[in-house]
């Protein structure tokens, strides 16, 4: 069975190929299907932009379809950057340039409290789709470490570690990340969708509409 990822972002993809672990799946990326448009990710939450994508990308393609949105939540910017993560400098997208940005606003700040949140929508080809959501709890650092992952990963220490995202390595991070937890819960939600042929929701799928 042929599931696109909606994203054009190798490291996400990557990741998802290490944790949504399926055999009867052919995990594919939107570089599959260079003549659709741009989803614009206009929505006020992690949850309308990935069930966006998500059904986007099914109709035009008349396949499953996964998306997920993702970002950093900081408890001293009252959830910024949020749904802004990836464009949090501006555009183009510069994962130096939002880290910078975010160490300059928290210079000041003694609460350092900070999460990741993820959002995994799937939609079936008719446009049927439900969510599930993952957490990863931690802290933002004052200085970045690390040269692994991606984005906010040298920023930001788990809880219960006392390395970063980018010191820990793929194989620790895709153990415990938000990403992590939230494909862990579509792939117990949704396995029987994802292992079969059908074309819309199983009768049993469970799952947030």
């Amino acid at each position: 069975m042929k599931l696109v990822i909606a994203t054009s972002n190798p490291h996400k993809l990557t990741e998802m190929r290490a944790i949504l672990n399926i055999r009867s799946l052919e995990l594919v990326d939107l570089s599959a299907y260079p003549n659709l448009p741009p989803v614009i990710e206009d929505g006020a939450t992690f949850v309308s932009n990935a069930t966006k994508k998500a059904v986007i990308t099914a109709l035009a393609t008349r396949e499953w379809a996964l998306a997920d949105d993702s970002g950093l939540e900081v408890d001293f910017l009252n959830g910024a950057p949020g749904v802004y993560s990836a464009r949090y400098a501006g555009e183009p997208v510069d994962y130096r340039a939002n880290n910078a940005k975010l160490l300059a606003e928290m210079k000041n700040a003694m609460d350092r409290k900070a999460r990741f949140c993820c959002v995994v929508a799937l939609s079936s080809p008719a446009g049927m789709a439900q969510v599930v959501e993952g957490y990863c709890e931690g802290r933002i650092i004052h200085e970045p470490r690390g040269t692994g992952g991606f984005g906010y990963d040298p920023l930001f220490v788990p809880e219960g570690y006392d390395l970063t995202f980018a010191e820990l390595g793929s194989s620790v991070k895709n153990g415990i990340s938000h990403r992590s937890k939230a494909l862990s819960k579509a792939q117990a939600a949704w396995h029987g969708a994802l292992s079969s042929a059908d074309r819309d929701w199983p009768g049993h799928l469970t799952g947030q509409r």
